[in-house]
This record gives structure tokens, C-alpha cells and sequence, in this order.
């Protein structure tokens, strides 16, 4: 008995140790344990460090049990720097990268050393692309090094061109008339794997006059510091971005599409490991059931992900649009989407849409989108809301707010079919969209392509020979046990 008692503690001190570090935001966080998760099925002990803040919202929104985690699956935190906010929501972003530089690596080393002391040690740190100060830790550790972008390829591959966008004179801008004088539409022809871009298009931290302005720096810096992983991973597959993963594979260290990584997490039947989730909102799952009752492709879906603000003003003129387009719809509200003030609609439009709305403070997305009732999805365009709107064939109306979801948007609407972009918040715009998606001809093309980029995605997905399965497989055997690190 004492024998296998001991043999099974070897087995546990020979277990690879991933620790996982992502950006403290929600769109970082939920593809970071979903990887967590299939590295854990692949037998992999896990580490899963979130912020001080995070921690105490997931406990918050999903109970004061949901990170207990498993033995071999446990849940730590590094303070991020910031001081609380006084409402609960996303931080402001360019202080959190600001913050998380600065001030996380000497807590991150310091958790190094507890996390150590257990068996088995951490073998190998992936980290969130703009969390790269994780770097110095695990060469002080001779640790191999991942850094997951969480991005899309073409996002990515934008952001890599921040520097020479500097250095051509690109960025920052003149003077902020160049915002509307048209410069914006000027078109850059020499990005690796994208043929042609307009400046609109490429993430928004270009739109400065400043040149110290801290998130263009931020990003141009953390896009250098890529070049010293062991390996990138990224969130998408090869028939989708197969030109600028290629491109991107020619200039970066190993470069993996892992992607779509919620088809890769299919085949969990792990309960315990399902049940562990990254909503830092409360989810309210009564829109399933409501969904239920609904014809297939009839629902409009809504939702503006975890950052995007916007005017009151905009949420009158969306409401009113989806009023006037005479559909059904279910629209995720959060508490905080309208800029400096609660969240309030006009009483005539929640009395004309009772019947055939419903409104939610958060949902499960992924659920949402699988459901047959939905036919369209109005978003900002994330690249966790993009690639979750393909895996349930769903076309996209898209309103890009900021970062690389102006880079989303243009793809969607211009490589892959599957995207109609609002360009003006007026509510007969947004009428006249959500009716062309939903009953117009170019609806159903784009509805046709979604499912069949849907079925790429299965495909890619897929054992033995998927491009995204193979891999994944490809990155554990010569990277995370493989390997020690690049210097």
C-alpha cells in the first residue's frame, strides 16, 4: 500500500506543470482557461493565476465555491496594481497594461516560489501576449515560455506593424483633424499576408497625436518582446487566416493555431472541469430556455462584450433601430455599458418589444450562439465573439469599438462574408441592417458562408489530422515538455 502510495507521487512530481497567466480582462481570461483546461486533459497539472480584483468578481458571480478548483487544478492571484474601482466592471484598460509592466513580476516571482515548494514544479508558463514581463521569470527559471495573443492572426499581424507605422510616419497622427479628414481611409499595401488595409481598419491605438501615448507604446513594445518566446500561440485556424498565419510563422518564433478552441474542448467529460467557469458577471441562463420557444433563425442576439461603452444617445438609436426592424431579439445590457450613467431605456420601447425581446445583464455566449433560434448577432466585434459567432454559423451585424475589432470587422465584412458593418449609429441604419442580415438576399449568402466556415472549423478541430487538433499536439510534444527555453 505505502509502494503504490509512493509510486503515485512520483507519478505527480513527473507531471508537467503549466502556469497559466492572463491579462486581467474577460476577453483574455475566458480563451486562457479553455486552454488551461485542454492542457489539464492532456495531463497537465495547472496553475491558473488571476488578478487580486478578478478572483474576488469570479468568486462574486459564480459562488464562493467556483475556484476551488481540483487538486491538480488550482487557482492563484498576483495583485494587478490598481487600486479597487469604486463600480464594479472592466478596469480602464491602458492602466492595466500600464500597471501589469510595471509592478506584477516581482509578485509573479514571489508565487513561483510557493507554487514550487508543492509537487510537481511549474515546467512551463504561458502568459497572455501582452503580459510579457512573465518573460523574465521563466528565463530565470530556464522555463520554457508561451505567449498566448488572444487576438485574431490579422489583429496580431497589425499590431507587429505598429513599429514600422511609427518609423514610415503613419503614427501618431499629425492633428486630430486627421481623424476625420479622410486620412483614416488611406491604404496600406505591405503588410506580410494581408494585401491591402485601410488605416481605419488597423487596431485603434494608431489614432493618437501623442507620441508617448502609453498604449501605442505599450504594444509596440510587448510586439518586440514576442520575438523572445518559445512559442506564440493564437486562437484561430488555418483555413480562416491562412495567409497571415503564414506570413506571421516567417518573422516570430514557432507560431500555433490552436483555434477554435471551444471545438477542441468538445470532447470534455470531466464535470468537475466543466464546471469551472470565467464569467466575471452572473450568468443568467433563463435566455435558453427562452431561446427554446423560439423558430429557428428568428432571434437577433446582442451583445457589446466586457469593454465597449457607448452614449446614451447610441442606446436609444440601437434600441430604436431593433424596435423598428420588427424582430426578435435578446439583447445583453451590462450595468456599466453607457458611459458615466446607468443603463436606461425608453418605457415606449420596452413596451412596444415585450412581446418579442428579452433583456439580460449577461448570458453564456457560447450557448447563445449554438442555438438554432439565432439567425444575426450584433457585436463589437471581439475576436472571442467573432470566432464564437463562426462555430455557430452566424452572421455578423459588426460595431467595432476599439483595439483590433476594427481589424475583426473589416475581415468579416471583406474576406469572409459573414459581417455588415454599421458606420453611422442612426436607428434607420440599424433597421435597415438587421432587416438586410435577417431577410435579405445578402442574409442568406452570408448565413450560407457562416455555416460553411463553421464546418472548416469543425474540420480543423478535429482528430487525428485537424490542423488546430494536430497542432496543439505539436506544441505539448516540442514546446511545453519538449524543450527548455530560448534565450
Amino acid at each position: 500500500m505505502e509502494e503504490a502510495k509512493e509510486m503515485g507521487s512520483v507519478e505527480t512530481m513527473k507531471k508537467p506543470h503549466a502556469m497559466c497567466i492572463p491579462f486581467p480582462a474577460q476577453g483574455h481570461i475566458n480563451p486562457m482557461l479553455k486552454l488551461a483546461k485542454l492542457l489539464h486533459m492532456k495531463g497537465f497539472h495547472i496553475t491558473f493565476v488571476n488578478s487580486e480584483y478578478n478572483h474576488k468578481r469570479l468568486l462574486k458571480a459564480r459562488g464562493p465555491d467556483s475556484l476551488k478548483g481540483l487538486a491538480s487544478f488550482r487557482f492563484e492571484t498576483i495583485p494587478d496594481g490598481l487600486p479597487e474601482p469604486d463600480v464594479e466592471g472592466t478596469q480602464h484598460v491602458p492602466s492595466l497594461c500600464y500597471s501589469t509592466q510595471r509592478t506584477c513580476l516581482p509578485h509573479l516571482r514571489n508565487l513561483l516560489s510557493k507554487v514550487n515548494e508543492d509537487s510537481p514544479a511549474v515546467t512551463c508558463i504561458i502568459s497572455d501576449g501582452i503580459m510579457s514581463f512573465t518573460l523574465d521569470a521563466a528565463k530565470e527559471l530556464g522555463l520554457p515560455h508561451i505567449l498566448f495573443w488572444t487576438t485574431s492572426a490579422s489583429g496580431f499581424m497589425c499590431y507587429l506593424q505598429y513599429r514600422q507605422l511609427i518609423n514610415k510616419g503613419f503614427t501618431p497622427l499629425k492633428d486630430a483633424s486627421y481623424l476625420t479628414n479622410g486620412y483614416l481611409e488611406t491604404t496600406i499595401d505591405w503588410m506580410p499576408g494581408i494585401k491591402e488595409i485601410r488605416m481605419r481598419d488597423i487596431p485603434t491605438f494608431i489614432r493618437t497625436t501623442d507620441p508617448s501615448d502609453i498604449v501605442l507604446n505599450f504594444v509596440t513594445s510587448e510586439c518586440m518582446r514576442a520575438q523572445k518566446a518559445s512559442a506564440i500561440i493564437l486562437n484561430t485556424f488555418d483555413a480562416l487566416e491562412h495567409d497571415v498565419l503564414e506570413a506571421l510563422s516567417s518573422i516570430l518564433p514557432p507560431v500555433y493555431s490552436i483555434g477554435p478552441l471551444n471545438f477542441l474542448l468538445n470532447n470534455v467529460t470531466d464535470k468537475d472541469l466543466n464546471a469551472i467557469g470565467s464569467n466575471l458577471w452572473r450568468e443568467e441562463r433563463g435566455c435558453l430556455e427562452w431561446l427554446d420557444t423560439k423558430e429557428p433563425n428568428t432571434v437577433v442576439y446582442v451583445n457589446f462584450g466586457s469593454v465597449t461603452v457607448m452614449t446614451n444617445d447610441q442606446l436609444i438609436e440601437f434600441a430604436w433601430g431593433l424596435a423598428n426592424s420588427n424582430k426578435t431579439f435578446l439583447w445583453v445590457i451590462r450595468s456599466d455599458l453607457v458611459i458615466g450613467e446607468n443603463a436606461v431605456l425608453p418605457q415606449d420601447f420596452v413596451t412596444q418589444t415585450k412581446t418579442r425581446s428579452l433583456l439580460s445583464n449577461w448570458c453564456p455566449q457560447e450557448e447563445v450562439l449554438a442555438h438554432q433560434a439565432i439567425g444575426g448577432f450584433l457585436t463589437h466585434s471581439g475576436w472571442n465573439s467573432t470566432l464564437e459567432s463562426v462555430c455557430g454559423g452566424v452572421p455578423m451585424i459588426c460595431w467595432p469599438f476599439f483595439a483590433e475589432q476594427q481589424t475583426n470587422c473589416r475581415f468579416c465584412c471583406k474576406e469572409w462574408g459573414i459581417g455588415l458593418e454599421i458606420e453611422d449609429v442612426k436607428r434607420d441604419k440599424i433597421e435597415s441592417l438587421v432587416r438586410k442580415l435577417m431577410d435579405g438576399q445578402k442574409g442568406k449568402e452570408m448565413k450560407e458562408k457562416a455555416l460553411q466556415w463553421k464546418e472548416l472549423a469543425k474540420i480543423a478541430a478535429s482528430s487525428p489530422s485537424g490542423s488546430s487538433f494536430v497542432n496543439l499536439q505539436n506544441l505539448i510534444r516540442e514546446v511545453l515538455i519538449g524543450q527548455t527555453c530560448y534565450n
